[in-house]
């Protein structure tokens, strides 16, 4: 005997409750991938790779799997390569959504159709390959692929304030990078419109243990948006 249709429709398609979060949730939720990233990296079962795609995407599995477990972070999900909500065409490489509840977040509610925050992942070095600068992570003369680039000129995250940049370090260490890095902006600085030395990055914390750095920028926007906030995570993979 089928079930009652009213009975069916109440429970078909909708979320199982909805949580209340803090102005903090996104840098605690920054926090908890933070500390999952060595974790991630040394599982012995991971396969060793060095594409930023594949990479991406193994770090995804291992958030889904861990959040599952963790209590407080089970009520969120972790996606791949989804589509910036006012930029359709472009693709945001790692994203954190709710799970089976709505999340508010400061007076704007969430579902598992919004993603909660932006995330960038860029590998350190650039690879070397035609057409590709090797400030990628800051910036591209040949396209507008640069990380921060992307954030500031509001083709990902538009409307988001506050967003994290995931960086694979395959070569050096974090302190070369950090001081690079600090070359490049700087570089851009006076030279590249809507670039200055407020773009630079500021160190948070490093862990030499856990191959850990953590560094934060803000940046102005073009197009009239807000600035952006980012906190950077740079995992040491070599």
């Amino acid at each position: 005997m089928l079930a009652n249709d009213n009975d069916t429709q109440a429970h078909f398609g909708t979320l199982g409750r909805e949580v209340q979060k803090p102005a903090t949730f996104r840098h605690e939720l920054l926090n908890f991938i933070a500390a999952e990233l060595p974790r991630w990296r040394d599982r012995a079962e991971r396969p060793r790779e060095s594409s930023e795609t594949i990479l991406t995407s193994q770090l995804c599995s291992h958030l889904n799997s861990v959040s599952r477990h963790s209590p407080g972070w089970d009520i969120l999900q972790f996606k791949v390569e989804e589509a910036d909500e006012q930029n359709k065409g472009r693709k945001i490489d790692l994203v954190p959504l709710p799970c089976g509840t709505a999340i508010s977040i400061e007076g704007r509610r969430f579902t598992d159709f919004e993603l909660i925050m932006p995330i960038e992942c860029k590998r350190l070095p650039t690879p070397k390959e035609k057409d590709r600068d090797e400030r990628e992570y800051v910036f591209s003369k040949y396209s507008s692929t640069g990380g921060i680039q992307r954030f500031k000129e509001g083709n990902h995250g538009a409307v988001h304030a506050f967003g994290g940049m995931i960086g694979y370090v395959q070569e050096e260490s974090p302190s070369v990078w950090d001081e690079r890095i600090a070359g490049w902006i700087s570089g851009l600085a006076g030279a590249q419109a809507g670039w200055t030395l407020k773009d630079l990055l500021s160190s948070e914390s490093a862990d030499s243990k856990l191959r850990l750095t953590v560094l934060r920028s803000n940046h102005e926007r073009k197009k009239g948006l807000t600035n952006i906030e980012l906190r950077h995570l740079w995992i040491e993979m070599n």
